[in-house]
């Protein structure tokens, strides 16, 4: 039974990008089973204030985070910082959640909150309120599990990992506009960007599978931000084939359509492998980062993953890649 009583304003801090967001979810889910009644605000990036939109049965408010001195993902405002520490405390949270990561940096920023409870994570010799509600940071498991340790620790357990990502009818109507000649099915989505060069897979690699796809007679559909456009056109400059570009011109919605439709997704392991996770379609990722067993999709039938920086070889995820669409292949011989 959790130990706190009254809680009527949750802060929960995570000032972080898609695929992390994704993965705080289910924690975030069974926060707002154990409190149904409470007002959540999530405190991070701007980008972040359309996926509380998107989980609205979950959040009930977003405030921008503007930086913090230490955390990379974007310059510090000092000013900004200051109106922004005063509007949270001005808020008088009953909860505040740390959950941007080890605690290391940012666990007395949010004790700066002032709220009547604190609660999060800690490591090592860092500081963290000494209130009985700190968890030391799981160094194994997926980044899902260990959010849902910390909301055990706090007397709310459970045990169903599954992602989420509501699809609306906006996504559907930007999915139209694209008017792509694809059904849901008959293509695959390739992925070739990522925040990071060095998270990326090499594009000649995406583009043999690409064309591997094509050869089994399905469509290519390659995706991607506006800024990835470089290494898109670098894939269909290796590609025998011609894809159909859709990098550049989608939402986010429009992505997870694409997704949700597709014969399976081909990426790094990023943003979109973890919107394939949770609208259930087959995947190949690539982790480039080391840290498969953090980030990588848990179910390891639907979703074939490889760690690069242990088995660099393409012909194992070429073979994985035959494996998934052994369905096309039978369809197309029948």
């Amino acid at each position: 039974m959790s130990t706190l009583k009254n809680i009527r304003k949750i802060i929960i801090f995570r000032a972080l990008q898609l695929g992390d967001m994704l993965c705080a979810i289910p924690a975030v889910r069974v926060l707002r089973s154990a409190f149904p009644k409470a007002e959540i605000t999530l405190a991070g990036l701007p980008w972040a204030r359309s996926l509380t939109e998107r989980f609205a049965g979950y959040f009930d408010n977003f405030i921008h985070f503007p930086g913090y001195p230490g955390l990379p993902e974007q310059p510090v405002d000092a000013e900004a910082f200051t109106r922004f520490l005063q509007e949270v405390q001005a808020n008088k949270y009953d909860l505040a959640l740390q959950m941007q990561g080890n605690g290391s940096i940012v666990n007395p920023m949010v004790e700066l909150f002032g709220a009547r409870y604190t609660a999060g994570f800690f490591t090592g010799q860092h500081y963290y309120p000494q209130n009985g509600l700190f968890l030391r940071y799981p160094d194994t498991g997926s980044e899902i599990e260990r959010h849902l340790r910390l909301m055990a620790h706090l007397g709310i357990a459970s045990c169903d990992t599954a992602l989420e990502f509501p699809l609306t009818e906006n996504d559907y109507q930007d999915f139209y506009r694209l008017d792509l000649p694809v059904q849901p099915g008959n293509y695959v989505c390739v992925h070739p960007g990522s925040r990071g060069a060095w998270r990326q897979w090499p594009p000649a690699y995406f583009a043999a599978l690409a064309d591997y796809c094509i050869g089994q007679g399905l469509r290519v559909v390659i995706t991607g931000t506006e800024s990835e456009l470089p290494v898109v056109a670098e894939v269909q400059r290796h590609m025998r084939h011609k894809p159909l570009i859709a990098a550049g011109k989608t939402s986010l919605g429009a992505v997870a359509v694409l997704i949700k439709n597709a014969f399976a997704l081909i990426s790094n392991c990023t943003g979109v492998s973890h919107i394939a996770a949770a609208l259930e379609t087959p995947s190949i990722v690539i982790s480039m980062d080391g840290e498969p067993g953090r980030w990588a999709p848990l179910n390891g039938k639907l979703h074939r993953v490889t760690d690069w920086t242990v088995t660099p070889d393409f012909e194992l995820v070429l073979n994985d890649l035959k494996i998934l669409l052994l369905p096309a292949a039978g369809r197309k011989a029948g």
